[in-house]
């Protein structure tokens, strides 16, 4: 698996993952009927370093790595993170935090933490959680899950 900087020619990839996540709004706090345009800007906002995950050429994942805050916060990173439902499962997601970390890391960021992830979505924490995050504060009922009602979200954080 090769994880790159993204480019304008991975946007149409860079979609085709993000709708599904967004249409089904079970795990980002982001409008669900936002329309490419709109997610596109949103994604590669002006401080978000966009990277991919491919392999064959094939775009599997992609995250971005920005300040979690300006000023005096701005020492510590913040990512946002996407993978193919057909990639689910084949170590996308966990690569590209490796690679998200040491990236931060060689960056001078001193942590990286995130600010909303939400409690229902297992999969993420548990590998957050593998990859050395601490639960560092709960939300309650912070996010109107389309199922499930109103459920917490959480705060991770890691030291780099």
């Amino acid at each position: 698996m090769l994880i790159r900087p993204a480019t304008s020619a991975d946007h149409d990839a860079i979609w085709r993952i993000i709708e599904p996540i967004l249409r089904a709004g079970e795990t980002y706090a982001l409008p669900r009927d936002w329309d490419p345009e709109t997610a596109l800007t949103y994604w590669f906002a002006a401080l978000h370093q966009v990277f991919v995950a491919e392999s064959h050429g094939e775009v599997l994942g992609h995250y971005f790595l920005t300040h979690n805050q300006k000023g005096g916060g701005a020492h510590v990173a913040n990512c946002g993170f996407m993978v193919s439902a057909i990639a689910t499962g084949r170590g996308v997601a966990g690569a590209m935090c490796t690679h998200a970390l040491q990236t931060a890391k060689s960056q001078g960021f001193r942590a990286m933490q995130f600010n909303f992830v939400v409690s229902t979505n297992a999969r993420a924490v548990a590998l957050w959680q593998r990859m050395g995050f601490e639960t560092i504060g709960r939300l309650p009922g912070a996010f109107d899950h389309p199922r499930l009602g109103y459920v917490d979200a959480l705060v991770m954080y890691k030291a780099l």
